[in-house]
């Protein structure tokens, strides 16, 4: 997933940065309350599709005071159709805003096609993908707040020959309700995000769903890897 890994990060530091994070997320683990270390191991045991390749990374170090971070991207062979980054947040005191003492922050980013990004409806519908994965699995979860942003590019000069392109991306957060010892069930709201992440990508359901949820168009292309 190295094409994902390096348009999450600076890309700097190779393995010796990763390893450094693995090491760093090992020493925040042996030191943190067992609510957040049950919530981290649900995530490493998720099982989910093939499709979705999923990796930890380097985790925020200001946002509170535990936290846990994973990228993941959508692979059609040596293709990624779709990238990005889910964060579990912990404070054990609670947040006012987050009403709880966890916090999922989440981006999701695919291209599209120009006429598709142009549709007035799309961050609406775009928001309805994420809050209609949570929903698909029965999740209950409060606060949740975000962005839809559609971008377009345009190259002139040296680059002028290749074509305009159109990305979207989806930024937001949300409380997963906790359940039995102050826990969330973090692997299903996972699961849920890479429902969102195979929905932007353009892949078909892993199982029938909701038929009100709209399926992404095929996009211009995958982007190399």
């Amino acid at each position: 997933m190295a094409a994902a890994q390096g348009r999450l990060s600076d890309g700097t530091g190779g393995m010796d940065e990763q390893k450094g994070a693995e090491e760093e997320d090992r020493h925040a683990e042996d030191t943190a309350p067992p609510a957040f270390t049950a919530a981290v191991e649900a995530l490493r045991a998720a099982r989910l599709r093939p499709q979705i390749e999923v990796e930890a990374t380097r985790a925020p170090q200001r946002l509170a005071p535990y936290a846990y971070a994973l990228e993941a991207a959508v692979v059609d062979g040596d293709d990624d159709l779709a990238d990005g980054r889910l964060v579990l947040l912990h404070d054990p005191a609670g947040h006012e805003a987050w009403r709880g003492t966890f916090r999922l922050v989440t981006l999701v980013r695919a291209e599209l096609e120009s006429e598709m990004a142009a549709d007035p409806l799309l961050p609406d519908v775009c928001w309805s993908w994420l809050t209609g994965a949570l929903q698909g699995r029965g999740l209950t979860y409060g606060e949740p707040s975000g962005t839809v942003t559609r971008a377009s590019s345009h190259y002139f000069g040296g680059l002028s020959a290749r074509p305009s392109a159109s990305q979207i991306e989806i930024r937001a957060s949300w409380t997963p309700r906790e359940g039995l010892g102050g826990v969330p069930d973090t692997g299903a709201h996972l699961a849920s995000w890479c429902d969102l992440l195979a929905q932007v990508a353009g892949l078909p359901p892993a199982a029938p769903g909701d038929a009100s949820i709209v399926t992404l168009p095929q996009r211009r292309g995958p982007q190399s890897r």
